[in-house]
């Protein structure tokens, strides 16, 4: 069974949601404070039978900010559900919340009380007057298809949608776990209620032959301890000390020993040992905090592997918020391919581009900051501009480095490593502006491809800002090179395909603006304000020639023979090389080129 849309009316942050889950691991990113928690929240109210029923009454500030609450309102969670159609269990659940083939509707409302409602109906009650006393929750299923969730008002009833009351008992059968971002795995391995453990061990069905001789086995060594002269003499000693301090009428008899020679006792007591190549048998608590993390999750997976095996199960979905908290890169990846190749459902919130960088584009609910009350939240696959190939060439280009762009608040996106590492420090040198506290990203993307990177701001995917920093079309210093010598720079042949540039000005649209220097960066930032920083940087990599000619420049002025030398100069040593060198000395920069300028400007615009 797919959880396959949710759709969200004015609860907390989130004013209106509505997306299509594609992917049995779905992963909710954006910036801080855009709503990725009350998103997970949100499915909580509608699916959690765990959560207690104290949350699901809401307060005012459980109600998006531009709710009047003077007046009638409503929050309203929905989700929709495919796949069940044939397994008997998930048929059972969603029995009366069918709206079609194979597809299930389940919604949560807060609203007005139905005395409210008729009173306001009736005019014998100001819309005004309510107050949250007169609202109250309640779940539904079902409805007419016809009749879109987003359309559903306060005051529309249920009985006008053909829409039924759900129990939450009804949901019992679909198990909903939470992990927190704050988790500590620890303290929850520990408490009967939450830990995977004590529920593996009640889903792996032990027999009462197999639990006697547990409890057999766990008297027998209670015996052989309280034999003991030595425990025997303590257990005496607490036992008179007990009844001297409490008296005859409030005294207890005191014994001691391992545990109560019960079944459930030894559950509680169970814990998990683990053992690596530097120790054996160690409990959790000697543990790292990541890996405890991983622990909790595969006992988790295989309760529910557990669960559906002996046939209590209508679906299970796990609800994690960070779970790369306390995770090294590469674990990160790991748990994040452990969890795409599970049959359980699982909604994810993250901060890590490593996450970002290897989950598919068609998992993502992207929550981007506007500017406005509300974040917007769209999907990769909402975005039609988009071909299969396009996506595919951006699950393949969006690295750890190159996703930061699903988080940032603006984007400014660059040719190469060159432009990445000197054009942040070179903006904060000459006009004091620090680009990652502006929620600016530099994003290099190596190469001119700019085209896949700018579809995906859009009113329907990412509606934020992205400026293009580019190269003009020819290269100076490379053209001359290739009619005069009849070979690149890089040593390619004359007659060796050149990649096609695509057409930039086409890619502009109300989020992209393309800014364009003469020629190439490193031509454009040799300047007459920029001639210290210059000779510095060729100094420090060990090439006094240039240097000299940089000099020479302070007393001459540049030229086009000086611009075409410090170029082979970084294409010698390397074009990042050389940015990396530079940015050692931009403090001694005092002239920003026109076109990056303009786009900073832009970017700040809002």
């Amino acid at each position: 069974m797919q959880l396959s849309r949710v759709v969200i009316k004015n609860y907390r942050s989130l004013k209106f949601i509505d997306v299509r889950v594609a992917e049995r691991t779905t992963c909710v990113v954006g910036e801080n404070n855009t709503g990725k928690s009350n998103l997970i929240q949100a499915l909580r109210l509608c699916l959690d039978v765990n959560l207690s029923s104290a949350y699901r009454a809401l307060v005012k500030d459980d109600v998006h900010c531009d709710v009047d609450q003077r007046q009638p309102f409503q929050v309203l969670i929905g989700v929709e559900f495919t796949g069940f159609q044939g397994r008997d269990n998930e048929e059972a659940m969603l029995h009366g919340t069918q709206i079609g083939p194979d597809q299930a509707r389940l919604f949560y409302r807060f609203r007005p009380k139905r005395a409210a409602r008729e009173a306001i109906s009736l005019r014998t009650r100001r819309p005004d007057t309510l107050t949250l006393a007169d609202y109250a929750w309640e779940l539904v299923g079902g409805g007419n298809p016809a009749v879109e969730l987003r359309q559903i008002e306060w005051d529309t009833e249920n009985d006008a949608l053909g829409a039924t009351t759900v129990s939450l008992q009804y949901l019992q059968s679909f198990l909903v776990v939470y992990l927190h971002a704050l988790r500590d795995v620890e303290n929850d391995l520990r408490q009967p209620r939450q830990s995977p453990l004590a529920r593996l061990i009640d889903a792996s069905a032990i027999s009462e032959n197999e639990q006697a001789a547990l409890i057999e086995a766990i008297q027998a060594a209670n015996d052989t301890i309280e034999g003991s002269p030595t425990v025997q003499a303590i257990s005496r000693a607490i036992d008179t000390a007990l009844k001297e301090v409490t008296g005859p009428a409030f005294s207890l008899d005191v014994e001691l020993g391992l545990s109560a020679p019960s079944f459930q006792s030894i559950v509680r007591n169970l814990n998990v040992l683990l053992s690596s190549t530097a120790m054996q048998r160690f409990e959790p608590r000697r543990n790292g905090l990541g890996l405890n993390n991983v622990l909790y999750i595969s006992i988790l997976i295989e309760y529910f592997r557990k669960r559906a095996a002996i046939g209590r199960s209508s679906g299970e979905l796990i609800l994690i918020e960070e779970p790369e908290a306390h995770l090294h890169p590469q674990l990160q990846l790991t748990l994040l391919e452990a969890l795409r190749a599970l049959p359980f459902q699982s909604f994810l919130t993250t901060h890590s581009p490593n996450i970002a960088s290897k989950a598919a584009l068609s998992s993502f609910i992207l929550l981007t900051n506007t500017g406005a009350t509300a974040p917007f939240a769209g999907t990769i696959a909402a975005n039609a501009d988009l071909a299969e190939e396009d996506v595919g060439d951006l699950e393949r280009y969006l690295d750890a480095t190159k996703s930061s762009l699903l988080f940032a608040r603006k984007i400014m996106l660059v040719e190469g490593a060159a432009e990445a590492l000197l054009i942040p420090p070179l903006v904060k040198a000459i006009l004091g502006v620090d680009l990652e506290r502006e929620g600016i990203s530099v994003v290099a993307i190596h190469g001119v491809h700019f085209d896949v990177f700018a579809k995906l701001f859009s009113a329907g995917c990412l509606p934020k800002r992205c400026a293009i920093v580019a190269d003009a079309d020819l290269d100076p210093a490379e053209a001359n090179d290739v009619a005069h010598a009849g070979v690149e720079a890089d040593g390619a042949d004359q007659d060796d395909d050149q990649p096609v540039r695509p057409d930039l000005a086409a890619l502009e649209n109300a989020y992209v603006r393309v800014f364009l220097g003469d020629t190439t960066f490193e031509r454009e930032i040799t300047t007459d304000g920029n001639l210290a920083m210059l000779e510095a940087a060729a100094r420090a990599l060990g090439a006094p020639r240039i240097a000299r000619k940089i000099s020479n420049a302070e007393f001459l002025g540049v030229d086009e023979e000086l611009k075409d030398a410090v170029l082979r100069t970084a294409k010698r040593f390397g074009k990042g090389r050389f940015a990396q060198v530079a940015a050692r000395h931009v403090g001694q920069a005092t002239e920003l080129p026109d076109y990056i300028g303009e786009a900073v400007d832009w970017l700040r615009e809002a």
